[in-house]
């Protein structure tokens, strides 16, 4: 071979190589990152392809898929009170991808998850189609039925959270407004026209927003449960009957500013049960400056404040702030200045309380299965912090339970339990210019003292009467309602 075809021979056999090379590390190297590409059409075709799993609660589908008429995608996601249950599943629609539930486990319900291998595998094998498997819930439907009723009920917006002290599970989780995820779960012009809709810039009242696990709101005097664990775990003072160091009038360090009580209640040097139950800002705001920032942020960091909560779709971290003055911890004790918290958050202070301290990490997951519902992985409650010790937390109980009794939760009560509560009514807009915020944080105890459930209620209501609102009166019969829930369907 003379040199010219030897160098011509040598230059295309580099270049078959060199496409070797390619063709090898795009199949292997690059071949899962392309299948998983949102930009491969083939990949949502897939996903379409066959009818998802269901999301399950109290045994039951509150999902289901049906067959599309037109298009390449093959099925469609379908729901079932879809606007009770949208912020537990979230949206699967074919236009705008998913979320929550839906997108979390959305490998367990396309069955593309590598925990279905063996599955797929046999129905490979059988010529079944792919089928996905199902996401076994810890919701309690009565429950979640009873908190989007009690907020649709009021008209205005709001959230609720339920859980299980003894264990995490979220027993109920509810936003309103809300909306059907049925209605943009395609691909027609009519579902881009409804997702348009939902969206904020749209629609103010912002339906989408999950106001449950990602809205955070000053917690007002609900807070004051975290003072007092505060307070108690520090050794500031040692029972809920002792009196307390609260001058009347108080001025908070380096100002010339009182903090004010709402109306005329009993809070010079009162002692924190008669404190709880009838919410004094100045007996709680000195507590948190007598403490200052480092001793209250560390208390509340056990709560669960500032960090992020799985469970496993993502809640916003709420806010205790670090670096702050003695005047600004003394308002941030009772709820105000930069403190903010999820409804999820302030139902995991009142699970802690009524679960003798322990906080258990809340999950929505009892368990994933397979298609023919064999057990791919099931939830085991874990511990997250104990922000009190058992005496104290029974201490705070009695403290909670004196508001229920004849404090400002009154409404809160049921007959054949024992409830324990704190009524909030947070400051709203530039100095305070806006309707408040109604909260109330609660749990129930049986005959045999144990607690089922432990709830957080936070309702704003634009148009109410400013009077009128109040977390005893707006928020406390909704925690009602779906503590009885709770405790019906135990029996």
């Amino acid at each position: 071979m003379n040199k010219p075809l030897r160098r011509i021979a040598i230059f295309c056999g580099l270049l078959v190589l060199a496409l070797l090379i390619r063709d090898n590390w795009l199949q292997y190297a690059q071949a899962d990152k392309l299948r998983t590409d949102p930009h491969n059409r083939r990949v949502t075709i897939e996903r379409f392809a066959n009818p998802r799993g269901d999301i399950i609660v109290d045994g039951n589908p509150i999902t289901d898929s049906v067959k599309t008429e037109h298009g390449d995608f093959k099925y469609k996601r379908t729901y079932k009170n879809g606007p009770m249950w949208a912020p537990v599943t979230g949206y699967s629609s074919q236009a705008f991808d998913g979320s929550l539930l839906e997108k979390v486990e959305d490998g367990i319900l396309t069955g593309n998850d590598d925990r279905l291998f063996f599955r797929k595998t046999l129905d490979m094998i059988t010529g079944k189609p792919q089928q996905g498997g199902n996401v076994v819930s810890t919701l309690n439907g009565a429950a979640q039925k009873a908190a989007y009723e009690g907020l649709k009920r009021q008209g205005g917006k709001g959230a609720v959270v339920a859980l299980e002290p003894s264990t995490g599970k979220i027993l109920a989780l509810a936003s309103y407004p809300s909306y059907d995820p049925s209605s943009f779960a395609g691909n027609t012009a009519a579902d881009g026209k409804a997702w348009n809709k939902l969206q904020k810039k749209n629609n103010p009242a912002d339906p989408m927003l999950n106001r449950a696990l990602r809205e955070t709101y000053p917690p007002g005097s609900t807070f004051k449960v975290v003072t007092a664990a505060a307070a108690l775990e520090n050794g500031l003072y040692n029972s809920a009957d002792q009196h307390t160091k609260s001058p009347l009038p108080w001025v908070m360090p380096g100002t010339s500013t009182q903090l004010k009580n709402e109306g005329p209640i009993p809070c010079e040097n009162a002692t924190m049960r008669v404190a709880l139950k009838v919410s004094c800002n100045t007996v709680f705001g000195k507590i948190g400056a007598d403490l200052g920032n480092d001793k209250m942020l560390a208390e509340a960091k056990k709560f669960g404040f500032d960090s992020e909560q799985f469970t496993p779709v993502r809640s916003n971290a709420s806010v205790f702030s670090d670096d702050m003055n003695t005047s600004q911890t003394a308002l941030s004790s009772i709820g105000q200045f930069n403190t903010a918290a999820t409804p999820l958050q302030m139902a995991m202070v009142a699970s802690a309380v009524a679960n003798d301290g322990k906080l258990m990490k809340p999950y929505m997951v009892d368990e994933l299965q397979s298609s023919n519902v064999d057990p791919v992985a099931k939830t085991q409650p874990e511990e997250l912090s104990r922000p009190l010790s058992p005496e104290n937390a029974q201490i705070l109980q009695s403290m909670m339970e004196t508001v229920v009794k004849e404090g400002t939760g009154t409404k809160a009560q049921i007959a054949g339990a024992v409830v324990g509560g704190k009524t909030g009514t947070a400051q709203h807009g530039v100095a305070n210019s806006a309707n408040p915020y109604a909260w109330f944080i609660s749990y129930a105890k049986l005959p045999d003292n144990s607690s089922p459930v432990a709830v957080a209620v936070v309702v704003e209501d634009e148009n109410a009467n400013r009077g009128d609102i109040s977390g005893g009166g707006l928020a406390a019969p909704i925690a009602k309602d779906v503590m009885e829930a709770v405790i019906h369907s135990k029996k």
